[in-house]
């Protein structure tokens, strides 16, 4: 028994004539005969008298006929309840997040409940290439990811740029200034994670090393925030960087963060979303994100 077939019996019972019933449902009238008369096998009954002048339901097509509407409205319930879900689910935004969003995060969620309160934003932690998997299966509906990287059906869209700040030890003569100019670090090992991790940030890094003048020397490997700020405020010098919206979140007693002196590296933050997405669902976050570039 199809679904198709239970429509096609209600439409010949309130018409009382296949011809009628199919254009109703915009089909043509041997499908409906062809349909029904299969309904009739399956159930062992004939459902309706047929002749050249009339069709009338049998004693068995009026005592179907109930459960035929009712299965009919289970069916349009069913659909309903879904739109319901789906009208639900659209108020509910899930984004990648990446390491290092700090403050800007949380002032984009307050920009979000100012000016969008009926969205719920569920946030999903995942690495780079998760996130982006996830956007284009469907799952996030958009994604932070820094640095360019090419994805067939995404558009990166730039939301802001992350300046990056130096984490010093707090008793080095470079953390009582202002800022601090690359140049300056160069006799200071660097702690950074490993390229393959996060290239994007490792090449930055290296780059304006070598604008200015010097080869870093890499120093440990930088592990977690609280593991690698305890090791740059004790022990031998060194130096790390972080964006400068994590440092703001972050507390290390003997630590100090400073910016750096022009040019200032900065890394472009983008906004991953399927080129498909609906721009009105996405039209608060994105205004959202616009209240929080530099």
């Amino acid at each position: 028994m199809e679904l198709r077939q239970i429509h096609y019996v209600l439409a010949v019972a309130e018409e009382l004539h296949f011809g009628r019933a199919a254009e109703r449902l915009h089909i043509v009238q041997p499908t409906v005969s062809q349909q029904i008369r299969r309904l009739e096998r399956e159930l062992g009954v004939a459902l309706f008298d047929r002749s050249t002048r009339s069709v009338t339901l049998t004693t068995a097509g009026a005592a179907f006929l109930p459960h035929a509407r009712a299965v009919a409205a289970a069916e349009r319930a069913g659909l309903e309840a879904m739109a319901g879900f789906r009208a639900d689910q659209a108020a509910v935004l899930r984004v990648g997040t990446n390491v290092g969003l700090g403050v800007r995060l949380d002032r984009l969620l307050a920009a979000l409940e100012d000016n969008a309160p009926e969205i719920s934003v569920e946030l999903v932690s995942a690495p780079p290439a998760t996130r982006l998997r996830q956007v284009r299966d469907g799952e996030l509906h958009a994604a932070f990811i820094r640095g360019v990287v090419e994805v067939p059906d995404l558009e990166l869209i730039p939301v802001w740029r992350d300046p990056l700040v130096v984490a010093l030890p707090a008793a080095h003569p470079l953390a009582h200034g202002e800022t601090v100019a690359v140049a300056d670090l160069a006799a200071l090992p660097l702690r950074i994670v490993p390229r393959e991790k996060n290239p994007h940030l490792v090449d930055l890094i290296v780059g304006v090393c070598r604008d200015a003048g010097f080869e870093p020397v890499v120093g440990p490997t930088f592990t977690t925030d609280q593991d690698t700020l305890a090791a740059v405020g004790s022990g031998r010098p060194s130096w790390t960087v972080f964006y400068a919206a994590k440092a703001e979140v972050l507390s290390a007693t003997r630590v100090v963060f400073r910016p750096f002196a022009d040019p200032v590296p900065a890394m472009q933050t983008y906004l991953a979303v399927r080129r498909d997405a609906p721009a009105r669902r996405l039209a608060p976050l994105l205004d959202a994100c616009r209240t929080q570039g530099e």
